[in-house]
């Protein structure tokens, strides 16, 4: 979609920040987890914001809503992969509240950025 820079999208630059917080919670985790869970929630977080830009790049409002719903889909992911991390031991409870937080808070940015774009058509 002309116009508009997806690194303007603030939806996009809390997803950046998200990646940011749980590349440095992650690398906290057990050298054994390198090709599980660390692996596994890097790939998520970094899809967020990957998804938010590709969609803006769509030609079309329909498009973009797609990928900012697989977006939203991987935040979920990413919540999951916290979770799990944290009752591992992997991240103490203050860096959960956080990223779980800030995860909460892209979720609604990106969503209300799909249901505007929605009401747009």
């Amino acid at each position: 979609m002309a116009g508009r820079n997806y690194r303007d999208l603030i939806a996009w630059q809390k997803a950046m920040d998200l990646v940011v917080m749980v590349y440095r919670e992650s690398v906290k985790f057990p050298k054994e987890e390198t090709y599980g869970l660390t692996s596994q929630i890097r790939r998520a977080v970094v899809s967020i914001p990957s998804n938010i830009a590709e969609g803006q790049g769509r030609r079309t409002r329909r498009d973009f809503c797609h990928f900012l719903r697989i977006a939203v889909g991987s935040l979920r992911e990413v919540e999951t992969q916290v979770v799990i991390a944290s009752r591992l031991g992997y991240i103490d409870d203050q860096s959960t509240s956080a990223l779980i937080d800030l995860a909460g808070e892209v979720c609604r940015l990106t969503t209300a950025l799909a249901n505007s774009l929605a009401r747009d058509r």
